[in-house]
């Protein structure tokens, strides 16, 4: 995480046959400055992988959908599986977690891992499904690329 408080980078970690896992330093310290290594740890409805979040990154996101009209089905369907998996973890003093087996499940998560930096977040993923998207992502990003119009004014 640099300067500006942003989870960057990917980094390939394993997990044990419990579920256990080791969040690098790179990122573990962040987390424990910002959050005391308490994190929540849900699911991504658009892909097959797992978000970390810190506490109060997770607090804020609850509370505006905590705001939203559960009488719209598609606002409810989205809150019962965003919350529904949400899952209140907190590293251990050697920065591992343990991982609940329904969040394994839904991710596919197997000894490989990649996670992978989102700003104020992170992505835990498979990594035979992290190549594959990684893959999928490089063919749609070449120089022919149809990019939204929110990216049109980037300067990278």
């Amino acid at each position: 995480m640099g300067k500006a408080g942003v989870f960057r980078g990917v980094q390939h970690i394993n997990m044990d046959s419990k579920g256990r896992l080791a969040i690098p330093s790179r990122q573990r310290e962040p987390l424990n400055a910002l959050c005391d290594g308490q994190i929540v740890v849900t699911i991504d409805t658009q892909t097959s992988c797992l978000v970390i979040y810190p506490l109060p990154e997770w607090e804020r996101i609850e509370q505006d959908l905590q705001a939203l009209p559960d009488l719209n089905t598609g606002v409810k369907r989205f809150k019962r599986l965003l919350l529904g998996y949400a899952t209140d973890l907190e590293l251990d003093g050697n920065g591992r977690l343990l991982l609940p087996q329904p969040l394994r499940d839904y991710a596919a998560l197997d000894k490989k891992l990649v996670l992978v930096g989102q700003g104020k977040k992170l992505e835990l993923w498979a990594e035979n499904l992290w190549m594959d998207e990684r893959d999928k992502a490089l063919e749609v990003a070449g120089p022919e690329a149809e990019l939204p119009d929110e990216l049109l004014t980037l300067t990278l």
